[in-house]
């Protein structure tokens, strides 16, 4: 991709348009191919759609959906598609602009600009930013091979070629969990400035754990629509608006609160409850719909024409809520980074296409997950809804539970190759009993090897929910 840009002129508004380039990008070493293209995107010299080149058919359906080689608005840097779990992806326009403001905010909150290394797939916003983060600090981009997989050792030793002034990585929670069972790569991982764990809910267990081990770890939560992520340790970012908008309320009117980063806009005359000093209305805390505003957020999708992605603003389909309580996102415990007096903090509960409808009452899979998750000998769970014939969908939990050789702190956890399977799940279902309304508890708790996973690292909700739905029609019978 070393040919010069395509310009040109709309004569009837005057407007500069690039053609809209291919990027194939390879996972691991290879991705560092795409380096010096990215720094001409980053530059606004050139319009980018990155795809998976180790993924033909996605491949052939980005570059169908998002109209690849047509003109585009010369401003838009990346198209950045979302992971298409539902449906077609969608791509989010960025600008150069909202990819340095992203950028510029990460470092900020973080220390400093350093150098990063690439440990997720490239074409994903997550790992394209980490390659764009390391250019912008003017460092050189570092990748871990995953040719055959994520592996804890190789990702050592790419920690131990880094010589940047500030090293940083981003990671999803499985690879932090695997991380953490080898000593190894956990002190390689402590010994970076900062670590970023997003693209799905991190269980607070796993946090303790890293954090005990010694690792700078933030979780990260953002999106394609927000050139990744926004909000760290439930904090926005410089120049980030968060809002909670009520129920099937439209965003900033009556019913909304929200809080801002260091330099974000005071929300006070957007409000007719009026807004603190800090940017924070008062009222409910939610929960509701999660409304992203900032400079970093894409102006409109490439595909579509959609109201909850326009001018800036992205009224997202995740629900949460604020915590005044202090702490970080994943612990009221004002012994945590980042502590009180910081502003409240913001809780993503999950996806509002996630919440599950039971006997006529609305669950969130996100406290629920938490709870099973705090029981010390869990590693992941998941919890999804499955066709029951009375209550519409009931209310199932998959868990992996920690390796005999690696629990975690205080835990015992069962082997199921010494213990029947079954009898485990109901010992699990019991010891909810104490942490959730008894309507909360899941109706069967399965165990499984490894949760399902999208490319992107994202929990594959619509397929394990087919897995255990199987399950629970054998189990029913």
């Amino acid at each position: 991709m070393g040919r010069a840009p395509t310009l040109t002129i709309v004569n009837a508004h005057d407007t500069v348009t690039h053609r809209l380039d291919l990027l194939p990008m390879w996972p691991g070493l290879r991705a560092l191919e795409a380096v010096p293209t990215l720094a001409h995107a980053l530059d606004g010299k050139v319009s980018l759609l990155p795809v998976p080149a180790d993924d033909p058919a996605r491949a052939e359906l980005l570059a169908r959906t998002q109209r690849a080689g047509d003109p585009i608005d010369a401003d838009v840097a990346i198209v950045a598609c979302t992971s298409g779990s539902t449906g077609t992806p969608k791509g989010a326009m960025l600008t150069a602009a909202n990819l340095r403001a992203s950028i510029d905010a990460t470092h900020a909150r973080l220390g400093g600009p350093g150098q990063w290394l690439l440990a997720t797939p490239p074409s994903h916003i997550a790992g394209l930013q980490v390659l764009l983060r390391t250019l912008r600090a003017g460092e050189v981009p570092v990748a871990i091979e995953l040719s055959d997989g994520f592996r804890p050792s190789s990702l050592a030793d790419a920690i131990a070629a880094m010589s940047g002034r500030r090293r940083y990585t981003s990671i999803v929670p499985l690879q932090l969990g695997r991380i953490l069972g080898d000593a190894e790569a956990t002190a390689a991982l402590a010994s970076l400035d900062g670590v970023l764990v997003g693209g799905q809910a991190t269980s607070p267990e796993l946090l303790r754990r890293a954090r005990a081990a010694g690792v700078t770890v933030l979780t990260s939560y953002g999106s394609s629509e927000t050139s990744g992520g926004t909000v760290y340790d439930g904090r926005p970012l410089d120049g980030a608006d968060i809002s909670i908008a009520d129920g099937d309320g439209d965003g900033y009117g009556d019913g909304t609160e929200g809080c801002s980063g260091g330099r974000g806009k005071d929300r006070s005359e957007e409000s007719p409850r009026g807004a603190t000093p800090g940017g924070v209305a008062p009222g409910t805390a939610g929960p509701g719909r999660i409304v992203v505003s900032g400079p970093m957020v894409s102006r409109g999708y490439r595909n579509v024409d959609d109201p909850d992605l326009a001018d800036g603003v992205f009224r997202t389909s995740d629900a949460g809520s604020f915590d005044h309580s202090g702490g970080t996102a994943d612990s009221s415990d004002p012994s945590d980074p980042g502590g009180p007096g910081g502003g409240p903090v913001l809780r993503v509960l999950g996806r509002m296409d996630d919440v599950i409808i039971s006997g006529g009452l609305k669950f969130l899979p996100g406290p629920i997950e938490d709870a099973l998750t705090s029981l010390g000998d869990v590693a992941a769970a998941a919890v999804v809804g499955v066709p029951h014939p009375e209550l519409g969908h009931a209310v199932v939990a998959a868990v992996t539970l920690h390796d005999a050789g690696s629990p975690s702190p205080g835990a015992t956890p069962p082997d199921p190759s010494a213990a029947d399977t079954g009898a485990i799940e109901e010992h699990l279902r019991a010891r909810l009993a104490p942490v959730l309304d008894k309507h909360q508890v899941p109706r069967a708790v399965f165990v499984v090897k490894q949760l399902p996973t999208l490319p992107s690292g994202k929990l594959d909700r619509t397929g394990l929910a087919a897995t255990l739905a199987a399950r629970w029609g054998m189990m029913s019978e």
